[in-house]
């Protein structure tokens, strides 16, 4: 499951950066063509929108892996540690069954745009193609979630550790390599 789960993973990451990087260059062309040029293209904000669109949702695969969904964990740092591993383990599962409905409709809804045969309005091109990122990252999104349910299943109470993000920096970084950033980037102010 690990190397699906990776292979799952970086896919994301390569569509969500592609996908951020080119729509924000394509504003960029965009507006650059409508204030110089007086003329913008037509059908850019419409790929503008769908590749935002693909970001967010293949993003969203990547923060499901890393743990950087908000979360609000006050009860899980109190929680005894087998209550903590019960806790974490319903938030997964629930979580779990809640994108893989996603997923499931969101195929469900991609067919009936294929028989539809709908086009969008500015590109042209069938309507299914943009939405098909809803069923395709939410079923990548259930298949990080599965994996990690089955981690915690397999990891005892002890073992659970939380970590904020400021404690995964602190130990990346270290201490006096994360002060020296703060004091450069605020000029010694904090």
């Amino acid at each position: 499951m690990k190397p699906l789960v990776f292979v799952i993973v970086n896919i994301s990451k390569v569509i969500a950066a592609f996908s951020i990087a080119a729509g924000v260059f394509l504003a960029f062309i965009n507006v650059v063509a409508r204030y110089i040029f007086e003329s913008s293209l037509t059908w850019a904000g419409e790929l503008t929108i769908y590749l935002f669109l693909w970001s967010v949702f293949f993003g969203a695969v990547y923060c499901f892996e890393k743990d950087a969904h908000i979360a609000v964990d006050v009860f899980l740092e109190k929680a005894p540690l087998k209550l903590r591993k019960v806790f974490i383990l319903i938030t997964l599962i629930i979580s779990f069954i809640y994108v893989a409905a996603i997923a499931y409709y969101g195929y469900k809804y991609v067919l009936l745009y294929i028989d539809l045969g709908e086009v969008s309005v500015d590109l042209n091109i069938p309507l299914w193609i943009p939405y098909v990122v809803v069923p395709i990252s939410f079923a990548f999104s259930a298949i990080v979630l599965l994996n990690k349910i089955i981690t915690i299943l397999k990891t005892p109470a002890e073992k659970i550790k939380l970590k904020s993000e400021a404690q995964e920096l602190l130990e990346e970084l270290g201490q006096d390599e994360l002060l020296k950033r703060v004091h450069k980037k605020t000029g010694g102010m904090l």
